[in-house]
């Protein structure tokens, strides 16, 4: 107890020491803080924003004032203007702000406004907090001193274009206010729809204010009715977005087809105003709307709870308001960080204003400069707190982080949300803050949304556009051609055409779920065919609306407009000459090529050498003079072609050598063989052409058809002079050049696409494709860029191959054959050396290795043999004796192994004497054994 008294008197006077430090730097801190802090507030009063914003201002200030953590004592007064969206009254009681010594603006609400005041808010140093001006044009750049604590509407277009295309559609409509926030909003959503392949077809502005009248709205409407996209983006205030509704909704714009996408100035008013009356509940059925997200937590729950009690439910709390509200705080964190930083409030003149001062009537010399007005804009972007909308902090264009949208459909007498978007994964029926935590997954299959319905009470996805019932018809381009009518060709006396290409595209219409009302234009002079590609260039520079025909699908015609599913394959072949080949003196030479012949001869003469280099040592067959030696070679390796070689080989390597060869001498006979026949009961047509390569290397002129790609293709991509081709009108004249050849003036071959060459075919029997289709490829029909149209044919198209319609329309007018050759392909039928070189190559493998083999052996006997009696001491002489050896050991006969040879043909002789003595020769069995006797003794 006495220990416990003795160290409290030691701990008493250090815990009033360092209270009253502590003491002494709070009350320096807190001193230098003012009793009253001003900040302003511009929107309009009477507002759906502004109605709103008001009361939750208010209501933040009274929270910040009733929290001591906040400023520490320091009384937050909020000033509040009424701009009435005004720039001119926004400026003026920004003005009037400035004189008051405000440190910051909560607003302006409006972009127009928030335009005008950014410029003096640069210029006095005072932060502009916005919660509602959402153009994106309002850079941090040009204006570093606005601060958006709200979401961009560059996040609401980009959430707009991604479910324009999440749906497919490809063509919208915009109907816009014409001032700096529907302007600068539309120019966003046509940047984000072009990312998506998507496009505005058409803008239409509404004038602001009480310009916007019924009369207007209808004229304006009436222009969206006649147009091609049922697809309509509404970006409008409130006042006149209601009356467009109205409109449309007279007008039957609200019905089955149609689709309304408007931004979240709609989901505002159904937000602060709900219920809305049952007329204008009517007028939004089946509308798409966006709304800003705000999470889903125990404080937001609580202030709503709040809210009501303060409306007493007459007014609802909107996104806008709960933005208003963390503007608030916002400030307040950073107004407190400004004063812990030692800033100070303080206002100097500016110079510049004095000198323009030409009297005292304005009384611009009360406008002062906040000195410390970068400091509090740092503590302000360096903010990171949580708040009524979720986390609040900036990234580093000054943007809040983390954007994201809800997706709304209007429905009966309510709305119910079908979805979110957010900047960080897309489309998403899960909230975007349960996603932050996985990776993203912006892939097409995982964009999702709940089902939606759609205005008219339908399930049904629309379609997005539909051809306008105004009497325009599409004006569809068809070329005039003068070779193969069969595809294409105008109706004398009409305007009309028939052919193939016609009956497929009238039969592809009638099968769209709707009409599509059209009229052919002609192409061409009617005197030559036409350019396809000029064709396909018209439908870029408005000329035709479509192009129909037998237009091939190439390459630089893909890059200027889009082609359907192809309705009939297409690609080039090389047409030539041919003759038939007759059996003669010298048939038997055709199964093989030149090449062929040379290196089986050369195998056969390399095995026997390979085989006798084995066999020399040991083989008494392959021994004698060199001229017998030089027989025996030629004989035994000729020999095997037959299987009919009389020599026995003795060694192992030899042996295996010689199993190899045999088994390729038995696979090339049989080839030969097979060949042979095929030519001597087969008629063979040849033609000196082969194919594209060989006709390409001849430097022989070549045809080609007026019009067709095909000679875009052989100059451009197969580099072949344009001197050398040939442009042919018909049919007619490809027959005759092909007939006069290259000699007198024709072409060697003709280059075409092949449903023009079998057509040609069909009646020109003296000619042959030759060689393989070197391109693939179709022929579509060519509409503009995105066009739906394009896709709904395609799809009529694969309806017409599935029930078997293309190939009946194909047969009407295609199947005309006359000639009797079965075959209308030239193919080489020669037995080329690729396809046996493997077999040479495990022969060659196999004598290398045997030699190989063989020649350590000798190597390894020259090394054991003793050393030469007399060697020169010159290192060359002992070089050229060593090699010497080496040749001599090599012709030496092996005399063991020679031996051994013949005791196997005395046993073997032996074995066939018992045989004959058991067929009653008992004698000559007999001598049979006394001569192999005497020879043995003899040799030894």
């Amino acid at each position: 107890m006495l220990s416990f008294k003795k160290d409290l008197i030691w701990v008493c006077p250090l815990v009033f020491l360092y209270l009253g430090v502590f003491s002494f730097g709070s009350s320096n801190n807190l001193s230098s803080r003012p009793a009253v802090v001003n900040i302003g507030a511009l929107f309009t009063y009477d507002s759906t924003i502004g109605k709103v914003a008001k009361i939750a201002i208010e209501e933040a200030v009274k929270d910040v004032n009733s929290n001591f953590s906040i400023l520490h004592g320091t009384k937050l007064v909020a000033k509040f203007q009424n701009t009435n969206c005004s720039g001119f009254l926004g400026m003026v009681e920004a003005l009037q702000f400035m004189e008051t010594n405000i440190v910051a603006i909560i607003g302006p609400q409006s972009s127009v406004v928030a335009h005008i005041v950014s410029h003096i808010a640069n210029e006095l140093q005072v932060p502009l907090l916005s919660f509602a001006a959402t153009d994106p044009t309002l850079s941090a750049l040009q204006f570093p001193y606005f601060i958006r604590t709200t979401q961009s509407d560059l996040y609401q277009m980009t959430a707009v274009a991604q479910i324009v295309d999440h749906y497919g559609w490809r063509e919208v409509i915009a109907i816009f206010v014409d001032d700096d926030y529907g302007r600068n909003g539309i120019s966003a959503l046509d940047d984000k729809l072009a990312e998506r392949r998507c496009k505005i077809s058409y803008k239409l502005a509404i004038p602001p204010g009480p310009a916007a009248n019924r009369s207007a709205i209808m004229d304006l409407l009436i222009k969206v009715a006649s147009l091609e996209s049922r697809v309509i983006v509404l970006h409008v205030n409130p006042d006149s977005g209601f009356m467009v509704l109205a409109v449309a909704q007279y007008l039957k714009m609200m019905g089955d087809g149609f689709v309304w996408i408007a931004t979240d100035w709609l989901s505002s008013v159904l937000d602060s105003a709900f219920p809305l009356p049952s007329e204008i509940m009517d007028t939004l059925q089946g509308v798409l709307v966006l709304r800003l997200h705000t999470p889903d937590s125990d404080r937001k729950r609580a202030f709503f709870s709040k809210w009501n009690k303060l409306t007493g439910g007459s007014l609802g709390l909107h996104t806008y308001g709960l933005h208003a509200y963390d503007s608030v705080w916002l400030l307040a964190h950073a107004i407190d960080a400004f004063f812990n930083q030692g800033g100070v409030i303080s206002f100097s003149n500016d110079s510049r204003i004095k000198a323009v001062e030409q009297g005292d009537s304005l009384h611009l010399d009360a406008m002062s400069i906040f000195d410390d007005g970068p400091l509090l804009l740092k503590n302000i972007l360096q903010s990171n707190l949580v708040g009524l909308t979720g986390p609040i902090k900036f990234d580093s264009e000054r943007a809040l982080a983390l954007p994201a949208y809800d997706v709304i459909n209007v429905v009966g007498t309510g709305f119910r949300r079908i979805g979110y978007w957010s900047n960080y994964s897309g489309l998403s029926t899960v909230p975007p803050e349960t996603l932050y935590s996985k990776p993203p997954n912006r892939s097409s299959a995982n964009q999702q949304l709940y089902s939606v319905i759609w205005p008219g009470e339908s399930l049904l996805k629309p379609r997005g556009w539909v051809f306008p019932n105004n009497g325009i018809q599409l004006r569809i381009g068809v070329p005039i051609r003068v070779s193969y009518r069969e595809f294409v060709t105008p109706i004398q006396g009409t305007d009309t055409f028939k052919g193939l290409c016609i009956d497929v595209f009238n039969a592809a219409v009638n099968l769209l779920p709707y009409a599509v009302p059209y009229k052919f234009i002609p192409f061409g002079d009617g005197h030559k065919n036409p350019s396809y590609t000029d064709l396909v260039t018209s439908i870029t520079t408005g000329v035709f609306d479509a192009a129909i025909g037998d237009i091939a699908i190439v390459t630089n015609r893909t890059k200027m407009a889009d082609f359907t599913q192809p309705y009939a394959a297409s690609g080039l072949v090389v047409v030539a000459p041919f003759k038939k080949l007759n059996s003669g003196a010298w048939t038997f030479l055709r199964p093989f090529t030149a090449h062929m012949w040379i290196v089986t001869a050369a195998s056969f003469l390399v095995i026997g050498i390979v085989v006798w280099i084995l066999e020399h040592r040991i083989n008494d067959e392959f021994r004698g003079p060199p001229k017998k030696q030089f027989i025996t070679i030629l004989w035994f390796s000729l020999s095997t072609l037959f299987f009919a070689h009389r020599e026995n080989t003795v060694s192992t390597l030899g042996r295996v050598v010689l199993l190899i060869w045999l088994f390729v001498v038995l696979i090339i006979n049989s080839s030969y063989t097979a060949s042979l026949t095929s030519i001597l009961t087969v008629q063979q047509l040849s033609s000196p052409i082969k194919g594209i390569e060989s006709l390409k290397n001849s430097g022989e002129p070549i045809g080609y058809q007026v019009g067709s790609f095909a000679e875009h293709y052989l100059s451009e991509e197969l580099g072949i002079s344009k001197s050398r081709l040939i442009p042919l009108a018909s049919p007619l004249a490809y027959a005759q050049a092909l007939q006069l050849g290259p000699k007198k003036g024709g072409v060697a071959a003709v280059v075409d696409e092949r449903p023009y060459v079998e057509l040609f075919l069909s009646a020109h029997c003296k000619f042959r494709i030759v060689g393989q289709e070197f391109t693939k490829g179709g022929w579509g029909f060519a509409f503009p860029r995105d066009s739906p149209l394009a896709v709904d044919i395609s799809t009529a198209i694969l309806q017409l191959s599935e029930n078997g319609d293309l190939q009946r329309i194909h047969d009407k007018w295609l199947v005309q054959t006359t000639c009797s050759f079965e075959s209308t392909e030239i193919e080489s039928d020669q037995l080329q050396l690729r396809s046996f070189w493997g077999l040479f190559l495990i022969c060659g493998i196999a004598c290398f290795i045997a030699l190989l083999v063989y020649f350590l052996q000798i190597a390894n006997k020259l090394h054991r043999a003793d050393p030469p009696q007399s060697v020169s001491t010159s290192p060359g002489v002992s070089q050229s004796g060593r090699v010497r050896q080496f040749l001599s050991l090599i012709d030496k006969k092996d005399e063991q192994s020679s031996s051994g040879s013949k005791k196997r043909k005395v046993i073997r002789s032996l074995s066939d004497n018992d045989k004959d003595g058991k067929l009653g020769w008992p004698l000559k069995k007999k001598q049979a054994e006394m001569t192999d006797m005497g020879d043995i003794k003899s040799s030894s």
